[in-house]
């Protein structure tokens, strides 16, 4: 396995320090506060680890982003079982820093059960081969990024992202409050339906809240632009795994008050739609 994906299966692997108390750690990579996705997989590894009956998974959960994660300490996770149901498990997860508690989420398992079917179809899309790689847009915007981003961009990633309608993030020019992603990782995954579950829910925080801001033509680059999650949803439809393509459509309806709403929809190279999320977010511009 390439060491970017194995250090990202590493960092959601969390040591048990209790029973329904996990710690997790963050990794040296320069950001001032912890990436929303990282907190939103962890806690998913947390409310999964005690669920005993491993043919429940996520079907939706629901998580608040109450303060910035510090990156330089762990993050404990306490997990309430609220609910041990027939077909139904329910947790709820607090990520707490000194005391405080920086993140909730509610999660939902189900059991595996038969019912009625139906999806939206896939939008059509070009494919992944026929989209620019990060390296080929790096390449063509270098010249706009900093120095000290130009050297993390250049680090291998665990997930790679291909790009259907391209911008220059540190120099956009207003378009459509949309956009489509291929992501997958960079190396094969284990067949383990919850800690694919666990990736995609991290992997799912990493572009969403950009679809808001496209129409005005900002970066989050900016100095002066203040964005951060507020508040992450996700529905989980069908098993799938994460080293396959997966297609992340993504628009906005709405942006107002300071905030901006995202919604996503994900699907596989064969059509199915296996994950929906929603999304607000803090996209604040200072004078």
């Amino acid at each position: 396995m390439k060491p970017e994906l194995k250090d990202l299966l590493d960092l959601l692997d969390l040591e048990q320090i209790e029973v329904n108390m996990f710690r997790g750690v963050s990794p040296d990579e320069g950001w001032q506060r912890v990436f929303g996705g990282q907190v939103i997989g962890q806690a998913l590894v947390a409310a999964s680890r005690t669920v005993e009956d491993v043919t429940r998974t996520a079907h939706s959960l629901h998580g608040y982003f109450l303060r910035p994660g510090d990156t330089t300490i762990p993050i404990v996770y306490n997990v309430d079982r609220i609910r041990d149901g027939r077909s139904f498990t329910t947790r709820r997860v607090v990520a707490v820093q000194r005391g405080k508690a920086i993140f909730s989420m509610s999660v939902s398992f189900q059991v595996a059960e038969q019912g009625l079917e139906h999806q939206f179809d896939m939008p059509k899309v070009k494919g992944p081969e026929e989209c620019p790689s990060e390296k080929d847009l790096r390449e063509k915007f270098i010249k706009d990024l900093p120095e000290d981003v130009r050297e993390r961009m250049n680090k291998p990633r665990p997930i790679e992202m291909r790009f259907v309608e391209p911008i220059n993030e540190f120099n956009p020019a207003p378009s459509d409050p949309e956009q489509h992603i291929w992501i997958k990782t960079v190396d094969k995954m284990p067949e383990d339906v919850r800690l694919n579950q666990c990736l995609l829910a991290y992997a799912s925080d990493m572009t969403l809240i950009d679809t808001s801001y496209r129409p005005h033509g900002i970066g989050w680059g900016n100095e002066k632009f203040q964005v951060a999650s507020l508040d992450h949803a996700m529905w989980f439809h069908k098993p799938f795994t994460t080293d396959q393509w997966l297609l992340y459509q993504q628009d906005s309806p709405n942006s107002g008050g300071g905030r901006g709403f995202s919604r996503g929809a994900i699907y596989t190279q064969e059509g199915d739609l296996i994950a929906s999320v929603a999304q607000e977010g803090l996209i604040r511009l200072h004078d």
